[in-house]
């Protein structure tokens, strides 16, 4: 059986840092001679790793495109790729960095000229799983069991993301971040708008050209950490705070366990702040988070990646068949970069439309733009035995949570890992025929993949590309 290889990258441009990984993957059919081809990726290796630089600014509120772009095709010469050798990536846009200006047009000229990407930009929610994946966090909740929450932080932000048992139960972001003070000659260069809010009610508040050493930095400090501490606890968190940023923490267990990455991890877990070398709030933010008593009442575990935990990953390709027992509609064929959200279902109680309503609102939550809805796929997982009412019931609840929203451009997509597709696929056109539907079976994915449906075959299969985002230990 021959192997072919494929290379990706993986590019990260985030509020202080911006970084480049180049990959290879090898890719081999690891079905039999006589069965349908099933494509794996056995091997994979990193290329290249870049330094880790100041992400340029023109200005306060745009991105030095010219630089960024310079500095990725440096990347390329020097891992020895051309940009066209590329086939799958990750373009990720982090932290204060995505709320610029020309955000948007950085990240899509990229994308046309640097290679064929998977992620344009990711928000917060989508960021804080990312970077739990690129840590080892996401193996770690699989391994121990344990519900682990992982904090990535980074210049502006701290994106946590809980998990147990390798699924995102809850996400959470924080204006908690190494570049929130910046200084520049022992003096005070700027203060984020964030913090100039957390000040509001002092009675003597700081100002620019105050000392970096003045005690009321420690004392924001300070605040943060704690504010971090109370958010893990699961203490009662006002939705107005100055310190929050979008919703408030949503998962429902106690979290037992943390992990830190992002480049204030680098001194957290190392005393190595050489990744860090900014005039900024990141290594004392690290040395409190260290000393915070309430943070110590959490199992600490080790990250595998620390600074690099966004970056690591680029798109990994498994090409999958799924077939036989599938209902698709041809005509919104072929589809790509879809995301996954899985819907958890609860074999006791099939409270279906409870649970598909509360997946489409948190999918809906994670990718749309804006209030303009993106097509997403709804991944059933571990479906219990369904009578044919209970089929009956789980189609009424999709149609009924996606189907006024549905149209050509906005199929209703549904993964199914057991051999379920056909009926309920067929069971949905039966209850509304003008609905386009998805429906596909034997396919394993997770929230936060992609993929890609191509155009029905010959034989009634489809081929589907399962784009995971692939992360190594150093």
């Amino acid at each position: 059986m021959k192997t072919e290889k494929i290379f990706s990258a993986g590019i990260d441009i985030g509020t202080s840092t911006t970084k480049m990984v180049v990959s290879s993957f090898l890719l081999k059919n690891v079905a039999g001679v006589t069965h349908v081809p099933r494509i794996e990726i056995i091997e994979k290796t990193v290329l290249h790793q870049s330094p880790i630089i100041k992400t340029p600014f023109v200005n306060h509120d745009m991105i030095d495109m010219e630089q960024i772009e310079q500095f990725i095709f440096q990347q390329y010469e020097l891992a020895q790729i051309s940009p066209m050798d590329i086939s799958t990536g990750a373009i990720i846009i982090t932290g204060e960095s995505a709320t610029k200006e020309n955000a948007s047009e950085v990240v899509h000229a990229i994308a046309d000229t640097a290679g064929h990407f998977l992620v344009a930009t990711a928000g917060p929610d989508l960021e804080g799983i990312i970077a739990a994946k690129g840590a080892g966090t996401v193996q770690l909740s699989k391994n121990t069991g344990k519900v682990i929450a992982n904090i990535d932080i980074g210049g502006g932000t701290a994106n946590i993301a809980v998990m147990q048992y390798g699924e995102v139960i809850g996400t959470c972001t924080l204006h908690v971040g190494g570049r929130l003070i910046e200084f520049h000659h022992g003096k005070i260069l700027s203060i984020s708008p964030p913090i100039k809010k957390l000040m509001e009610n002092w009675p003597n508040p700081l100002q620019l050209g105050d000392s970096a050493d003045d005690a009321r930095v420690a004392l924001l400090i300070q605040e943060m950490v704690c504010f971090l501490a109370k958010t893990l606890s699961g203490q009662e968190i006002d939705a107005e705070h100055p310190l929050l940023l979008g919703h408030v923490p949503n998962w429902q267990k106690p979290v037992e366990a943390i992990v830190f990455s992002g480049g204030v991890a680098s001194c957290i877990y190392h005393d190595d702040c050489s990744q860090r070398q900014y005039d900024d709030i990141g290594e004392k933010l690290a040395s409190m988070l260290l000393q915070h008593k309430q943070l110590q009442t959490f199992l600490w575990l080790q990250p595998q990646e620390t600074a690099r935990a966004t970056v690591t990953g680029a798109g990994m390709q498994t090409t999958e068949i799924s077939g036989a027992t599938i209902q698709v509609d041809a005509d919104v064929l072929p589809l790509k970069n879809v995301p996954v959200f899985n819907c958890h279902m609860n074999s006791a109680a099939k409270a279906f439309d409870h649970m598909v309503k509360t997946a489409v609102e948190r999918a809906d939550a994670l990718f749309s733009i804006e209030d303009n809805h993106s097509p997403f796929a709804l991944y059933f997982s571990e479906l219990p035995y369904l009578s044919f009412q209970d089929v009956h019931t789980l189609c009424e609840a999709i149609l009924q949570h996606l189907g006024t929203r549905s149209s050509k451009g906005l199929p209703i997509i549904i993964v199914i890992q057991s051999d379920y597709a056909k009926v309920i696929g067929q069971t949905i056109q039966a209850l509304n025929s003008t609905v386009p539907i998805l429906c596909i079976d034997q396919i394993k994915v997770e929230t936060g993949d992609y993929i890609d449906i191509g155009e029905v075959l010959p034989s009634g299969v489809v081929p589907v590309v399962v784009k995971t985002l692939a992360f190594h230990s150093k």
